[in-house]
Order: C-alpha cells, then sequence, then structure tokens
C-alpha cells in the first residue's frame, strides 16, 4: 500500500458492529437535528410556513458540512470526533435539502426519491469518470476523497427522501420502514458473512441502508402519536443521541482502520 493510501486509511476508523451502531445514531441525529432547526426553529410545521425554512436549514447546514469536510481532508490522521462531526454534518444537511426537494419543491417523496437516486449516480459516474474507479479503496488524495464526501451527503439525502417514501406514501408507517430497512441491513450482513460477495458494494450497500434507517427512527423518536410517533422533543432527542455518540467514542476508543474500506 502507498504512503497516500496509508495515510488516508488512518483517517478513517475500522468498520466494526461499534461503527454501524455510531452511523445508526448519528442518521437518527440528523434526522432529529434536522427537524430541529428547519421545523422547530424555523417554523416549518407552523400553518405560515413557506417552505424557506428548509432551505435556510439546507444553508445553514451545508456550511457545517463543508468546513467539516475541509477539516478531515487535511487532517493528517485519524481523529475520531472530526470523523463522526463530518458524518453527522453530511446527515443533517441531507435532513433539510432532502425535506426542502420533496416538500418545498412540491414533487412528493417519490419524485424526490427518483432525484436524489439520479444525484447519487451521478456523483459515482463523475467519480470514475474522473478517477477511472469508484472503490473506496483507491481514495488516497484530496480529489478523490472530496468525492467520498460528495456521494456520501447525497446517499444521506437519499436515504431521508426513501425513509420518508417508505413511512408515509408507502404506509408502512415509522414502525414498517424501521423492520424493512433494519431487514435489508440484515441481508447485507448475511451476505458479508456467509458469502465472497464484493466487500465495497457491501459497504456501501449498508452504509446507504443505515440512514432510511436512522431516517425512519428519527420520525419515530420525534413525531405525534396520532402519526405513529413517541412525540419526543426534537430538541432533546437530538442531545441526547449527541451524548450517546460521544459517549460511544469516548468509552470505546476506535481505531484507525488498517486499510481504507
Amino acid at each position: 500500500m502507498s504512503e497516500v493510501r496509508r495515510e488516508w486509511a488512518s483517517k478513517v476508523p475500522q468498520v466494526t458492529l461499534l461503527f454501524w451502531i455510531t452511523k445508526i445514531a448519528a442518521t437518527t441525529l440528523g434526522e432529529t437535528g434536522g427537524d430541529a432547526v428547519s421545523m422547530s426553529w424555523l417554523g416549518e410545521t407552523t400553518p405560515g410556513a413557506t417552505g424557506l425554512g428548509y432551505l435556510i436549514g439546507t444553508a445553514i447546514f451545508a456550511v457545517v458540512f463543508a468546513l467539516a469536510v475541509w477539516a478531515q481532508i487535511r487532517a493528517k490522521r485519524f481523529h475520531p470526533f472530526l470523523y463522526w462531526f463530518a458524518i453527522i454534518a453530511s446527515t443533517t444537511v441531507g435532513t433539510t435539502l432532502a425535506d426542502y426537494v420533496t416538500r418545498s419543491l412540491g414533487i412528493g417523496y417519490t419524485g424526490g426519491s427518483g432525484l436524489l437516486l439520479a444525484m447519487v449516480l451521478a456523483s459515482l459516474w463523475l467519480w470514475h469518470r474522473t478517477l477511472g474507479t469508484v472503490s473506496v479503496d483507491s481514495v488516497g488524495d484530496p480529489k478523490s476523497e472530496a468525492f467520498y464526501w460528495l456521494t456520501i451527503m447525497c446517499s444521506q439525502t437519499l436515504g431521508t427522501a426513501l425513509g420518508d417514501w417508505v413511512a408515509d406514501t408507502a404506509g408502512l408507517g415509522y414502525t414498517g420502514g424501521m423492520l424493512i430497512f433494519g431487514g435489508l441491513l440484515a441481508v447485507v450482513a448475511a451476505l458479508y458473512f456467509w458469502t465472497k460477495t464484493s466487500r465495497t458494494p457491501l459497504f456501501w450497500a449498508a452504509f446507504i441502508l443505515t440512514r432510511p434507517l436512522g431516517a425512519v427512527l428519527g420520525d419515530f423518536l420525534d413525531k405525534p402519536v396520532a402519526r405513529g410517533g413517541l412525540e419526543l422533543s426534537r430538541y432533546s432527542a437530538s442531545l441526547a443521541l449527541l451524548a450517546f455518540i460521544a459517549a460511544g467514542i469516548l468509552l470505546f476508543p476506535q481505531r484507525a482502520a488498517a486499510r481504507a474500506h
């Protein structure tokens, strides 16, 4: 492995059970945190809402995400809090952007999911066209790492719309959504442990599926009881999830991956 690739590999955590638990918690936080800003703070749940709150929330989180990615790319080694800060930033901007696309633009969850899927595919296509591969094992310089984070942000946005589509448009509710996406993750895990399927697509499949799972879980926590949720405060739920993630990082130190995953 080249010196550059070793340097990049040292900036991401090992993919363990703790990684996936933290990822699900981060995506759930992205849902509750994004809703706290756009819906609770900027008033998108009020009768006079115009959709501008989703746009403003997206702008705020986009700046945070850009700064987080810049810091992550500039880093010379793995910093757990920095890496997960970038992940959380990607999932919060994904929440508000997906809500803006599906609600403010008036194309609904079905149209929004289709548009956002096109964004993910476009990101992968551009990555492949520019560097000749989309394998995460090939990421070893700022340009490829920028594509890595762009793809992550697009997949987080798609996951939000997809979770809402399953829970609302498909009528499965939040519990049904959790069962669907949890079951799909179990299938990916089975393929990982009991087949020789390439690890790269399995990693991305699991990475993408954790986002709609977090979306429906976050909605389950903060949506009204009449809609099948627990109606918890978005602020308190977000703080509790943030504390859980921080505690996990502090109590169970994460080591840098031996190689890029």
